[in-house]
């Protein structure tokens, strides 16, 4: 289906999403791009996020004790997944130019999936798990010498 101006634009984008033919490379190109744009739009928020650093220490650390929330954990985590995405289908592509990669690009797109999902649980336990926090222990049970 072609593009034509005389319709409005979204009804016509609409179509050609519902007719457009589906497959891993299609997928992983709508990706791709989704993901660039999530980086891009991270990027304006992590300059924005930076600004408590010349409002002084103090709202700096408010600002750093808000981003600790669960809202903002999840929000890193989404953050790590489009960056592994991007980044690993970046490879691909670079392989599946460079030469024989298209004739592997399906497999190779399925060792950026299973790689990708690898990363993201790994982080998602570093994450919301946090198995190397340090544990606060109480101060009558911290061992004092010469006691």
């Amino acid at each position: 289906m072609a593009y034509n101006q005389a319709q409005a634009p979204v009804s016509t984008w609409s179509k050609i999403m519902v007719t457009y033919r589906r497959h891993a490379g299609s997928w992983a190109w709508i990706l791709h791009r989704i993901s660039g744009v999530a980086l891009t739009v991270y990027l304006f928020v992590h300059i924005w996020a930076l600004r408590g650093l010349v409002q002084g220490e103090k709202a700096f650390s408010d600002e750093m004790a808000l981003f600790t929330q669960p809202v903002f954990k999840f929000a890193e985590w989404a953050l790590f997944a489009f960056v592994i995405f991007h980044s690993m289908n970046g490879i691909r592509i670079a392989l599946v130019d460079l030469g024989q990669g298209s004739r592997y690009h399906k497999s190779i797109l399925r060792v950026v999936y299973v790689i990708g999902i690898s990363m993201m649980i790994f982080m998602a336990v570093l994450i919301f798990l946090d198995p190397f926090a340090t544990r606060h222990a109480e101060p009558s049970m911290i061992p004092v010498p010469g006691r």
